[in-house]
């Protein structure tokens, strides 16, 4: 049975439907056709993307399943005024998945529902959605873990499966799995982002100091994403930055001064991540990650660090990994 957080102040509901967590991975070696879905009356209709839309807010039914749907959105939306206890930062959902997960340049939430559980290379073993969510709030977030059978969870995995809806479990949408990629052949200059930073306007919504100003995120120090968060590597915040950043001229900058400006941002002190050393435990650690593992990667222009108030509940739990079966009956 799931319960409710004690700190919580998000809208309440009378009643919840439950939500499925358990999806069907994708066939090995390669993306299936998407498989049919079944239209009313019975009949077999063929998912295709061109044909597809995300639902939005406008769309959310008026009965228990929506009022849960809701609250999901305004913990996107409101996540430290909502989970103080676990988001502690001076982040929210939608400082990286903008436009309520909807926008296909910031790391988008369509299609999430569908696609897992999934391997995540960094763990090196399957995870389900509501640990991928509960590594945003450690990381991205830097806070703390979101108890699986919460209310809070439910109603997160309850808009993550809306804005799915209708995608075919294992499909996964093109452009709808993270950032996207940039080219790997360019390097960042910390001096000359620094230069941009002021230049291109950035400091006029995250001020002079990265600390962010009312509810525009802070870029760095104590209330920012921490050294584990995937914005950390530079090539991740390059991304961010050159499809979404400034917000008043989107797509102004360069390839280059994106990187510049991502090196910069992430030269800057920031928290913690316990247990980051054994990230990628199977290897394949990407070249920019900033921080050493077990696995033999060796930090690539690590941070500053700052300490974490609650490291012990900044860990999400790995699931294990499945033990080789190799001349068993």
């Amino acid at each position: 049975m799931s319960r409710s957080l004690p700190a919580v102040r998000s809208p309440r509901g009378r009643a919840l439907a439950a939500v499925t967590l358990v999806a069907s991975l994708a066939a090995c070696g390669g993306e299936a056709p998407a498989p049919a879905a079944t239209a009313a009356g019975g009949s077999a209709v063929q998912f295709t993307e061109a044909n597809w839309k995300p639902k939005t807010e406008a769309d959310i039914p008026n009965d228990s399943m929506g009022a849960s749907v809701r609250r999901g959105l305004y913990l996107l939306r409101f996540t430290p005024e909502s989970l103080p206890q676990y988001a502690t930062s001076g982040l929210r959902c939608t400082s990286c998945h903008q436009n309520d997960g909807l926008k296909l340049e910031a790391a988008p939430l369509t299609g999430s529902h569908a696609r897992f559980p999934k391997y995540m290379p960094r763990t090196g073993t399957t995870i389900t959605l509501a640990d991928r969510v509960n590594y945003c709030f450690t990381r991205s977030l830097a806070g703390n873990v979101l108890p699986v059978d919460s209310r809070e969870m439910t109603d997160l995995l309850a808009y993550m499966q809306f804005i799915s809806q209708d995608v075919p479990t294992g499909y996964k949408l093109a452009g709808h799995d993270g950032l996207i990629s940039m080219p790997d052949t360019l390097e960042g200059d910390v001096a000359r982002g620094q230069a941009l930073y002021t230049e291109k306007t950035c400091v006029a919504c995250h001020g002079a100091d990265g600390a962010g100003m009312g509810v525009l995120p802070p870029l760095w120090g104590a209330r920012s994403y921490s050294i584990g968060a995937s914005m950390s590597r530079i090539e991740r915040a390059a991304s961010f930055i050159y499809h979404n950043m400034p917000q008043t001229a989107p797509g102004s900058l360069t390839h280059q001064e994106a990187f510049d400006l991502a090196a910069f941002i992430n030269s800057k002190p920031r928290p913690d991540s316990p247990s980051k050393e054994l990230d990628w435990p199977l290897g394949g650690v990407p070249a920019d990650v900033p921080y050493d593992t077990r696995s033999g990667h060796k930090a690539y222009r690590p941070p500053p660090l700052l300490p974490r108030a609650t490291p012990e509940r900044a860990v999400v739990p790995v699931p294990p990994r499945a033990a080789s079966i190799r001349g068993t009956r």
